[in-house]
This record gives C-alpha cells, structure tokens and sequence, in this order.
C-alpha cells in the first residue's frame, strides 16, 4: 500500500498540461467492444481505473495497446460475454460494459460493480432502461445474467434521474440496437457528448447529447475510429485548488472552459485572478482566500459532486464560513474526520457541510477514504504546517495521473512512499 508525503508551505508556479478525463475514457472504451476494425484513442490516461477496462477488454478477446496517452483497441476477436467478479469490482464504471457486451454479443454475465464507497449508486437505472429495450436480465448468487438472443429494440426511456451511467449505458447499447431509442431527462455532462462524439465517429446516429433528450436511431454495424479524449475539468478544478491554498499563480494547457463554467465562478468569489485564452488558465490565488458562501452540488450544468472535496479542502483555510450542500450521493463527506485531524473546523449534518476557515492547518497522518477525498487531502498537506502522510493512495491513482509527479513539477515537496 502506497502513501503520499507532503510537506506544506511550498509556493506553486509554472505550467500544466491537463490530463484526459477518466470519466471520457472509461465509457469510450467500453463502447470500443461494439466496433469492428480498429480504435486509436489519444489522450487516454494512465490510471488504475483504465487499467481494470482495458483488462476486462482482454479477457473478453480484445486486443488492446498502449502507447503513451494513445489506446490502440480492436474487438474482433470478442470471444466472451462474461466478466469475472475480481475484475469488475475494480471499478464502479465497469457497469458501463452491460450494454456494450450485451448488443456485441446477445449475452452478458457480470457481478456487480465495486468502486468509491460514497453512497448509494444504485444501477436499477440500468437494468430497467435495458429491459425496456427488450433484455432478459436476472439476479443470482451476485451475478447479472442478462439475454438479448433477438438483439435491442429502440424505446422511449425516461430516467427518473439524469444519471450519467445510465444515460452512457443506453446511448451504448441503443447504437446497435433496432429501431429508434430516446432518453428523456438524460445527463448532459461533457463526457457524455465525448462519448456521443466518439461513436458518432464510428458510425453510430446520436443527436442531442449534452441536452436533457437524447435520440439514438441503431444502426448495422459501427467501424473503429480515431478520437481524442477531452481533458479532466475534475482534475483541472483540483489543481485550481492546489493553487488557491498556497497563494499561487499556476497555468492549467489545454482545458475547455465550457466545461468549467460553474467552477471558475466558485474561485473568483474566493478571491482569485482568473485569465482563460487559446484553451489554457491562469490562476492567481491571494495571500488568504474569501469565503466561497454556499456550494450546492448539481448534475451539469451545476456544480459537479466530484469537485466538492477539492473545494472543501479550500474553504478550510479560507476566512469566514463556507456552506456545501451536497445533493447527489449521501456519503461524500468521508475526508471531512481526516480534514479536521489537520486542524480544520468543519461540522457535517445530513448533505449539509458548514466550514469555519481557520488560519493554518497541520500536518497529520492521515488516510484518503476515497478518491476525491484523497485529493482534498493533497490539497490541505499542500498548505498544512508540517508533513502530512496520506495513506490509500492507490485511491488518488484511480483518479489522477501520477499527481506527486504533477505537482513537484511545480514546486510542491510531495513524493510517493
């Protein structure tokens, strides 16, 4: 088990190229499996969460490469349909495989997801929308058993939740599927127009994707294709809080600021400079941070759950009183014991957070609970007084792409242990 060291009090500066989003990469390369010919996916991050699809890809008969950021990923020789419960508990996105497998193959076999502990995620979302579209699918023993001998059929499905899973699962299954599928109240995050992007590159007919309706006409067959994946506004608005608690001037290349639009605000009104030009960021943070009032996570457009934890580590040296309140999982304030280890001063009720901004925090020893939590404590260790040892790393590489080497590059005192 690895850890982080971190030694606070250390200014940033320099430039940063953005990796590619792992909530892009995961889904598109789930998709490859309806393809035939061969996929070349730039940008792809080196993550342990990348890893766990590309080794199911494998096991199910693909041939997958890599080549520094670039995939190299054909599926014609798909010769399974059942994915063992050790590989798919490695990552909660696997469950994004359903519907790729199930219209390649007719079948599907496969547990049930693991991932993050951050609440109740459940995939009844899923299973419902791919029974409507015809699948047979039963429960045993920890396993799904799902049939679709005669192939998808296109429906109308509306989500009771804009679920970003289950809108990729759809849109994934419905490209091969007959007839015409709609998704009414269906995510609009900007992986999800990356994944419709890609596989309308293949060949699939998806329009409205990044609306709350998407249309999905099937299609015969779909050919490999080449596709680049967009960078990670999750990592770039957690490196934006690196800066803002070292009161530091860093330049994010290579981010697309649409994607960013209900975070940038959130920094400007904590007291930071913010310069967008030609798809790069400046950040110029201040000695001491503003307050941020109050943050309420929302499925896109709204302020993205996943950036909470990075903010929260903010507002914890910033002055006056923060308010999160998080709406969409009912677990994700597992960092905050560890952030008031450090010496921070936050009360938690239900989706509520109150955080009072305290004039230093601590180095501490302390344990990443998840993986955005473990990057909230990279965050804190950054500005801390001391070391601060973070153990559970291997959370934070689920996420980020070697971010010791990231943020020593500029001018954080980090290492791996």
């Amino acid at each position: 088990m690895s850890k982080l060291l971190v030694t606070g009090g250390k200014k940033l500066d320099g430039e940063v190229e953005v990796q590619g989003a792992k909530n892009s990469a995961l889904p598109i390369i789930a998709a490859s499996i309806l393809t035939k010919g061969e996929n070349v996916i730039y940008n792809c991050p080196s993550l342990s969460d990348v890893d766990a699809s590309v080794n199911i890809l494998r096991y199910l008969g693909c041939a997958v490469t890599r080549y520094g950021k670039t995939l190299l990923i054909s599926c014609d020789g798909i010769n399974r349909f059942d994915v063992p419960d050790e590989l798919m508990r490695k990552t909660r996105s696997s469950i994004v495989l359903l519907g790729a497998v199930l219209a390649r193959t007719g079948r599907a076999r496969l547990s049930f997801p693991g991932g993050c502990e951050i609440g109740s995620r459940p995939i009844d979302l899923h299973l419902n929308s791919l029974r409507e579209m015809g699948a047979d699918i039963r429960e045993k023993h920890g396993y799904l058993e799902c049939f679709a001998p005669k192939g998808l059929y296109g429906t109308k499905i509306t989500l009771s939740f804009p679920s970003v899973g289950a809108t990729e699962d759809i849109m994934i299954a419905a490209c091969l599927a007959k007839g015409t599928t709609t998704i009414i109240n269906a995510a609009r995050e900007p992986e999800i127009c990356d994944l419709a992007d890609y596989l309308n590159s293949c060949g699939a007919d998806i329009s409205g994707a990044g609306e709350g309706i998407v249309v999905i006409e099937g299609v015969g067959s779909l050919s490999g294709s080449v596709h680049t994946v967009i960078p990670d506004r999750i990592v770039a608005a957690t490196l934006m809080s690196c800066a803002a608690v070292t009161g530091s001037k860093i330049v994010l290349n290579g981010i697309i600021s649409s994607h960013l639009a209900a975070i940038i605000p959130t920094f400007k009104s904590a007291g930071c400079r913010i310069r967008i030009s030609d798809g790069n960021l400046e950040i110029t943070a201040p000695e001491r941070l503003k307050s941020m009032k109050t943050i309420r996570t929302m499925p896109f457009p709204g302020f993205p759950t996943d950036a909470q934890a990075p903010m929260l580590a903010a507002s914890c040296v910033a002055d006056g009183t923060t308010v999160f309140v998080e709406n969409i999982f009912e677990n994700r304030y597992r960092h905050v014991p560890e952030l008031v280890r450090m010496g921070a001063n936050v009360k938690t009720e239900g989706k509520v957070a109150v955080v009072e901004g305290v004039n230093m925090l601590y180095g501490a020893s302390v344990e990443a609970p998840d993986l955005r939590g473990g990057a909230a404590l990279v965050i804190a260790g950054l500005c801390a007084d001391g070391k601060t040892e973070i153990g559970g790393a291997e959370y934070i590489e689920r996420g980020y792409e070697c971010i010791e080497l990231v943020l020593s590059a500029l001018g954080a005192d980090i290492k791996k242990i």
